[in-house]
């Protein structure tokens, strides 16, 4: 089958490797319809993690089960699925507790799996034709059949559900104050899940123009932070108390307010800053314990100068960890075939899986609008 293949750093290629084949009683292979290139995704083609070459990217999955193990007992082939990125098992201690993103079985010696992620477990992943999903009944979440809402559905496996996630770990409530930082996917989903909990104003902090016009787009309220201190713009509107809470949507490679540099823990300090006294943090935003690409030797182990004492007197707290998605997919689902949310709205490109090389390197530079890229393996669609 043909597969998106990381060779080096910045550099992708498609290529052909072996077909995935049923392993265990409780497999199916899915025949991919769509798939998504994620932030995450670059973090291992831009060389910042510890990616070997060969490793089949791709872990926002959907498409049409194909064949079916014989232990499986509630999917035939034809099903159209969408899958979580999180690989669990569905009966370890942390699965039974909704915290499907932690399994303790798929990946023994850490917890939690992923499909096509450096360190997450044997799975490749869905940049291909062709995806073994295993404990399959667990992991597959049933779609309408064909076509309809086909770029709202991929969401579901990642960015929809982490970006609601960190509006859960900060308990987002009706009527409250939310600043997001990031207007990337994932933090354009927080901003938008907040909106949909209620909140009563929600600000979007980026640089990038497109970003922050899709923010205002769906009722955000932009924040430039190469215009100044991204916490005092937000606090001259809000009567100069903060939000009420805020999540970080962009991870260990913030940028510093004059988009000059990195400053991994930027982002952390920005919203202690700007969340008021016992104000609430979510965090979904990638940290990872190694990175080779850190400014800094602390940095480079995961360890980020974090203003703990400022967190402390303000008696704010913080919650933090990837999003176990099958805590919120089948909820979301149903508010798009509802038609009470639309996530699409993210999506800015839609490519054959031949065409990954050039999306990796656009999306990458962020040019062109590049927001969200959507590849559809055995489809040609323009752009």
């Amino acid at each position: 089958m043909k597969a998106v293949v990381y060779e080096e750093p910045f550099t992708v290629t498609v290529t052909d490797v072996d077909d995935p084949g049923i392993q265990h009683p409780n497999d199916v292979l899915v025949r991919v319809t769509s798939t998504a290139i994620c932030g995450s995704d670059l973090h291992m083609y831009e060389g910042r993690t510890a990616a070997q070459s060969g490793i089949v990217f791709g872990h926002e999955n959907l498409g049409i089960v194909e064949e079916v193990g014989p232990g499986v007992v509630s999917l035939k082939k034809g099903d159209r699925v969408v899958m979580p990125f999180n690989v669990a098992c569905g009966f370890c201690k942390n699965c039974l507790a909704g915290k499907t993103g932690f399994c303790l079985t798929v990946n023994p010696g850490f917890a939690g799996g992923a499909y096509g992620y450096v360190a997450m477990g044997p799975y490749k992943g869905g940049q291909a034709e062709l995806l073994r999903v295993p404990f399959a009944d667990f992991n597959c979440l049933k779609l309408p059949a064909g076509e309809e809402f086909e770029t709202d559905f991929v969401l579901l496996a990642d960015i929809f559900p982490t970006g609601y996630h960190g509006c859960e770990l900060a308990q987002v409530s009706p009527g409250e104050t939310v600043a997001v930082y990031g207007a990337g996917p994932v933090g354009l989903m927080a901003a938008y899940s907040a909106l949909l909990r209620g909140a009563a104003k929600v600000f979007s902090v980026d640089r990038v123009p497109e970003r922050l016009a899709k923010a205002e787009e769906i009722g955000a309220i932009p924040i430039d932070f190469t215009r100044g201190d991204p916490a005092e713009q937000i606090k001259a509107q809000t009567g100069g108390e903060g939000t009420d809470k805020g999540v970080d949507a962009v991870g260990y490679q913030a940028q510093a307010h004059d988009a000059s540099h990195e400053e991994p823990a930027i982002v952390l300090n920005a919203l202690v800053d700007t969340v008021r006294p016992t104000g609430m943090l979510g965090i979904p935003g990638l940290y990872v314990p190694s990175d080779p690409g850190g400014p800094d030797e602390h940095a480079k182990h995961g360890q980020l100068l974090v203003s703990i004492g400022r967190m402390f007197e303000k008696g704010q707290q913080m919650g933090t960890g990837q999003c176990n998605v099958k805590r919120y997919n089948r909820q979301l689902r149903d508010m798009i075939i509802a038609g009470r949310a639309r996530p699409s709205f993210v999506v800015s490109h839609e490519f054959p899986l031949d065409q990954a090389p050039a999306a990796y390197e656009k999306f990458d530079k962020r040019i062109e609008g590049y927001t969200k890229v959507v590849l559809h393996p055995g489809h040609l669609v323009s752009a």
